[in-house]
């Protein structure tokens, strides 16, 4: 499997992460590098993909990477930004466009016996998303397709294995997309189509019994799909040296605590249950910026962890179910160009004090991936279809300050939402739900007296990985039903709000 390996030198493009995900559908690994921090050992990438950038190829901060080891050597197929840096750079002409180019565009000519556009067809439709364009291709270019407003939509290298689209096949709206892609990975780089979960596995588990040795491991469990995944996988690869914590931060769902101790009994696991809930809401209090709370718990989380890795004789790692969007969303793509959106509390080092070093199994794959990585390992389907939940928890679905009035309420609502998703047999149409705590009160009427208590939004969204997400169109009469259900019941609420925001513009989580 290394052999078969794709490096993405990420530009800083808003769809690099989709080029990934648009690999591994092809069951093809691809890992995500910045475009000036390429890897020491390039013999296992057997291919190359350029991603987009929002910077010019024409301005003076324009992207450079070193393409000295792989043009001519490897196959590349260079989208966007990486086909204008190929012709700008190569003598082609690139200039700003009159219009910009960006949205459904569609293919109205296709050059004849090219195996890069085998099986797709003149009026496809593709994605384009650029302000320059190429005006003329470099003299050693083939110009391979072109649509009604873009000349050199793609073209190739003579004497190379180089490929160029203007477009973007990893969006959705480009119909042909995937099977570009496939051109050129399996029918023109020749990349076998090998990487499955069960590979997965494998492979992670011979690594994991490789750096690991006998040494123990302490995990923190959450109940989640990630952290149990990551648990499986541990076990499989060091048995009785894993140790597993599962901490009561305060801020679970109603129950969970108990509910996630006996969830795993039976699994063969070495669970511990560990109540830190008062430690957590004290440092918490007073906190209303987000990321002071998302830090705040970070920090406690490694003090609990710390003590209870003191009580394992000779502990050296600590596992976490971080997946790879926890990655790009807290450091931008492995360290690329592109900003960063927010921190998450199991990404990143660990303080100086700790004597444990950081293993995470699922540090380079999706929510859906850890999905069927699970399955492939016999893990129930009910927990594997459970929805994500936040590592902070209710900290950051209760907006500004907390305290433990705040989390009792929300819990009560969180419970009715989520206990009638699953009565109401919606819970699985469902990627994830939640409710949030609105720092406003709102005047309302209860009988004959005037109240002003507290506003909740409900949240549920569809989604893949988490990357992107739509607002699930709930029915009217289902979330009547929930709205006086909670207000009915929940002693400090009386008004309950819907959420239909997407991501993007917005996130999941509303913190």
């Amino acid at each position: 499997m290394q052999q078969h390996n794709v490096l993405i030198l990420d530009f800083g493009s808003q769809y690099t992460q989709l080029i990934a995900r648009r690999v591994r559908e092809l069951n093809i690994y691809c890992e995500i590098h910045p475009y000036n921090k390429l890897p020491e050992n390039l013999d296992s990438f057997k291919a190359v993909i350029l991603s987009g950038s929002p910077v010019s190829v024409k301005s003076d901060d324009a992207l450079h990477p070193d393409l000295s080891n792989i043009r001519g050597i490897k196959p590349i197929l260079a989208v966007c930004y990486g086909a204008q840096y190929l012709a700008h750079f190569s003598d082609g002409l690139v200039a700003s466009s009159n219009t910009r180019e960006y949205g459904r565009a569609n293919l109205s000519y296709i050059k004849e016996s090219e195996i890069f556009f085998a099986n797709i067809s003149e009026g496809s439709q593709v994605w384009m998303s650029h302000s320059d364009t190429i005006k003329e291709l470099p003299k050693n270019a083939v110009l391979l397709a072109s649509t009604n407003d873009v000349k050199n939509a793609a073209y190739k290298i003579k004497g190379e294995t180089t490929f160029a689209i203007q477009f973007h096949p990893e969006v959705y709206h480009s119909t042909d997309g995937k099977q570009l892609l496939e051109n050129f990975l399996v029918s023109i780089a020749g990349i076998e189509q090998n990487w499955t979960p069960d590979s997965f596995v494998d492979e992670t588990v011979t690594k994991l019994k490789a750096k690991l040795k006998d040494d123990k491991v302490v995990l923190g469990l959450s109940g989640g799909v990630d952290s149990t995944v990551a648990a499986v996988l541990l076990h499989k690869a060091i048995g009785n040296n894993l140790h597993c914590i599962f901490v009561n931060n305060g801020l679970l769902r109603k129950n969970e605590f108990t509910d996630v101790l006996k969830q795993y009994e039976g699994m063969g696991l070495n669970v511990k249950g560990v109540d830190a809930s008062a430690r957590f809401l004290n440092e918490l209090a007073g906190l209303k910026d987000p990321e002071a709370k998302r830090k705040a718990i970070g920090k406690v989380f490694i003090d609990v962890f710390d003590d209870e890795a003191t009580k394992i004789e000779n502990a050296k790692w600590l596992a976490q179910g971080t997946i790879y969007p926890d990655v790009i969303e807290s450091v931008s793509a492995t360290g690329g160009p592109s900003a960063t959106i927010k921190s998450h509390h199991n990404v990143g080092g660990l303080p100086d004090f700790m004597k444990l070093k950081v293993v995470e199994p699922l540090r380079m794959i999706f929510k859906d991936e850890v999905r069927r990585v699970g399955a492939s390992m016999g893990i129930d389907k009910d927990l594997l279809g459970r929805h994500p939940f936040p590592g902070p928890g209710l900290a950051i679905r209760i907006l500004g300050d907390i305290d433990a009035e705040k989390v009792r309420i929300l819990q009560e609502v969180d419970a009715i939402f989520i206990n009638g998703l699953k009565e109401n047999n919606l819970y699985n149409k469902v990627w994830q739900a939640g409710a949030i705590l609105l720092p406003v009160n709102s005047v309302g009427v209860m009988g004959d007296e005037r109240t002003y208590e507290k506003v909740v939004a409900l949240r549920a969204v569809e989604s893949t990985d988490g990357m992107t997400a739509d607002w699930v169109n709930l029915p009217y009469e289902f979330l009547q039903k929930i709205s006086n259900q909670i207000i009915n019941n929940v002693k400090g609420v009386n008004r309950v709000v819907y959420d239909i925001s997407s991501k993007p513009p917005a996130t999941i989580e509303w913190e």
